[in-house]
């Protein structure tokens, strides 16, 4: 991914709300499979960290595009967004 993608998809994600809440729970095989889903309707998901999370978001961020076969768009503070797009009909169509 480009940085002119990459600032792209950061201005659609300004307008999003966050889909997921992360707590201390943290990343189970139950939430990666949540976020897996939401993969399905959606092509760009923000993830809200809660402040009792004991873990770094970006590592989170890491671990959550590896397991759900997306992108870290960016992590700023306690917000993750992560980007997929459709495997037939991607909505988002990035810049070249």
């Amino acid at each position: 991914m480009t940085s002119k993608q990459r600032a792209y998809l950061k201005g659609l994600a300004m307008n999003i709300e966050p889909v997921f809440q992360m707590g201390k729970g943290s990343v189970t095989p139950e939430y990666t499979e949540a976020i897996r889903e939401a993969f399905n309707t959606r092509e760009l998901v923000k993830i809200s960290v809660l402040k009792n999370c004991m873990e770094d978001p970006k590592g989170i961020a890491e671990v959550l595009a590896d397991r759900t076969g997306s992108q870290v768009v960016q992590v700023i503070g306690k917000k993750i967004v992560l980007y997929k797009p459709f495997k037939d009909d991607p909505k988002i169509i990035l810049p070249l």
